[in-house]
């Protein structure tokens, strides 16, 4: 167990310093997330998921973005895939006192798919193309693949009162370069890099708490999130 522990504390350490970009004047930030899902009936095909995130550019208090997001799914039969389509609402703040902001409408579409590696290692792979409408900018597009691993620690598979170590790395491409007014994205969106410690409380429910390192070719910022997980 206290190589488990050395270990995490060197991913959360080493996090912090994956990049050379410019970095955000209020280093800290913090993400606040509750994600969901439930099927239609106990064995359908069919379902909804969805997430409500508060970020900020500080702890608390500076409002960075407030996404609510929410999809019809479809897992195949006796298939680790899932397919998703659905919508997100995006109010995005400017840092400091200002009240202004931008609001993004957004539909997107994604397929992902679970695998197991060995006893102890729950992958999952998500490839997410989003169509965006936001405020004074043309229509663009955004493809984004991530990678999550999900390892017990003091269980063999994640049930009722295991802790476990959560880290993924998302990274997201640009799909048109000309947003509009002469202005341009780069092809390299950003990246996320991210890892935690999760508990679960029950079945249905659980926990976690880690930190995220965010860059761009032009900014990097660390945000802590801590987020409920629940099948309802």
């Amino acid at each position: 167990m206290k190589n488990w522990f050395n270990l995490i504390l060197l991913v959360l350490l080493c996090i912090p310093y994956t990049s050379q970009a410019q970095t955000d004047p209020d280093e800290l930030g913090a993400w606040y997330m509750y994600v969901f899902n439930t099927r239609f009936k106990k064995d359908s095909l069919w379902g909804i998921q969805g997430d409500i995130q508060h970020r900020n550019f500080n702890i608390i208090g500076d409002l960075h973005q407030l996404l609510i997001r929410g999809g019809f799914t479809y897992s195949p039969k006796e298939s680790p895939l899932m397919i998703t389509a659905g919508y997100a609402y995006i109010k995005t703040g400017i840092q400091g006192n200002s009240v202004a902001s931008v609001i993004e409408n957004r539909f997107y579409q994604e397929t992902s798919f679970h695998i197991q590696l060995g006893k102890r290692i729950f992958s999952n792979h998500r490839f997410r193309y989003e169509m965006r409408f936001v405020d004074n900018q043309d229509f663009k597009t955004r493809y984004r693949y991530s990678l999550f691993m999900n390892i017990p620690l003091n269980k063999l598979k994640i049930e009722p009162k295991t802790v476990y170590l959560a880290s993924y790395n998302e990274i997201f491409i640009n799909g048109q370069r000309k947003i509009g007014n002469g202005k341009t994205v780069p092809f390299f969106d950003r990246n996320r890099l991210y890892a935690a410690l999760g508990y679960v409380f029950k079945k249905k429910l659980k926990i976690q708490f880690g930190i995220m390192r965010q860059t761009s070719n032009s900014f990097g910022k660390n945000q802590l999130q801590l987020s409920f997980h629940q099948t309802i």
